[in-house]
């Protein structure tokens, strides 16, 4: 029987299967995807190096602690710390972040007993040493409260890149929106991490156990 020369023959089921054109073509644009995601991650790794690597992470400061002592950017050197920045009219992101703070910091015990814990105030305005101390003693006598000149508070605030700004209420008043991760630093005031608001207690642990054991 003549074999119809439209009819193609059926395949080898053992020789090597021949990808077409349309399929190289996507290796070729998977293998250049992978190429710029490694190069993105590289360029993200050297810029944040070349800016903060080996070196402090924030501007020197000069402000005013809850016991209405100085403070200064010392604080932040010679052991691990965790730096949350909110105000104490805050009505939950910071109460919860401080709460679940201190529980940290106390299940954790010996494990996290060399990390300092500071709350900075963006509401410097009402957020006074008085009003500062009363507020943060409700939660721990393991954080400490900063707060001072508006000025100084806010320029602190931006070397330390966290956003906020001031937010009228429509009743004469104001709240604040401002960043609600808490950061670590290591024990020479480097940049060391974030935990993110929400994180489960497990993983926010995790890593103050592993900044401690970093010192």
């Amino acid at each position: 029987m003549k074999r119809n020369p439209r009819m193609s023959a059926p395949a080898d089921a053992g020789g090597p299967l021949h990808h077409g054109p349309h399929s190289m073509m996507r290796s070729i644009l998977i293998g250049i995807l992978v190429l710029m995601a490694a190069g993105i991650g590289w360029l993200t790794f050297d810029w944040y190096r070349g800016h903060y690597g080996g070196e402090p992470f924030g501007a020197p400061f000069a402000l005013t602690d809850q016991k209405g002592q100085p403070i200064t950017e010392a604080a932040f050197r010679g052991h691990p710390s965790v730096v949350f920045f909110g105000f104490t009219h805050c009505p939950e992101v910071c109460p919860t972040t401080l709460f679940e703070l201190a529980g940290w910091l106390k299940t954790i015990g010996d494990d996290g007993k060399n990390i300092h814990a500071y709350f900075v105030s963006i509401d410097p305005a009402r957020d006074t040493p008085d009003v500062m101390n009363t507020y943060v003693s409700n939660f721990s006598d393991r954080i400490v409260g900063i707060s001072g000149d508006p000025d100084k508070v806010y320029a602190m605030a931006k070397s330390f890149g966290i956003y906020w700004k001031k937010v009228d209420t429509g009743d004469g008043d104001y709240t604040m929106d401002h960043t609600a991760s808490v950061l670590l630093l290591n024990g020479k005031g480097d940049f060391a991490g974030t935990i993110a608001y929400g994180e489960s207690a497990e993983t926010a642990m995790t890593k103050l156990k592993n900044l401690a054991a970093k010192g």
